[in-house]
């Protein structure tokens, strides 16, 4: 099956971005920990998704989705010195009295983030009902092909023993540690060298 993928860049995109993100995540224990009301979950995750996608399609990386708008992926170039500006006071907004869930997160992740260049698969967010399609393999295809071609290697942290797996068949491995904790929720580091065997 033959997936359209384009790069975006729009603030019309990106809220719907944001929101994509958030439904197709809606199952997962990181985001029950961040937004523990289910009445806000969405909203608030949207919020945050759609902040973070901004930054990568603004120059902090890049943002693909499909023609039909049923997936998405984020990725932040990691191979220099990123910056996002006024990233402290915007997910305040975003995130209002889940604020410090947020900083929890961010502080794990960057204490446990690999200092090697890289490209970071932030998010890849396929839409409930088009799993199991292919769409979430064409999206990170599309990525690694360019990666592979600049000799530049890619790292995620993935949510569940099930992504793990997908996450292996293309090309990504264990780092150790694997398994950080944001609280209570279990997080998986995965590298993936250029040009995987």
């Amino acid at each position: 099956m033959s997936t359209d993928i384009r790069q975006v860049g729009s603030d019309a995109d990106l809220t719907r971005i944001g929101e994509l993100i958030s439904r197709s995540f809606d199952h997962l224990g990181a985001n029950h920990y961040l937004v523990p009301d289910e009445q806000q979950r969405l909203r608030v995750m949207a919020g945050y998704f759609g902040l973070l996608a901004r930054y990568a399609a603004e120059g902090a990386g890049q943002v693909h989705v499909t023609g039909d708008g049923t997936a998405a992926a984020v990725w932040f170039d990691r191979t220099g010195e990123g910056d996002l500006p006024e990233y402290e006071k915007l997910l305040a907004a975003a995130a209002g009295e889940f604020l410090p869930q947020f900083q929890h997160l961010d502080e794990v992740f960057d204490a446990n983030h690999p200092t090697e260049a890289h490209w970071h698969l932030a998010f890849l967010a396929v839409l409930p009902e088009h799993w199991g399609k292919g769409i979430g393999t064409a999206l990170m295809n599309h990525t690694h092909r360019r990666l592979d071609a600049e000799g530049v290697a890619a790292y995620l942290e993935a949510t569940n023993a099930q992504n793990v797996s997908l996450y292996r068949r293309h090309g990504y491995a264990d780092m150790d540690p694997f398994v950080i904790h944001v609280s209570h929720v279990p997080f998986y580091r995965m590298w993936r060298p250029a040009n995987p065997a």
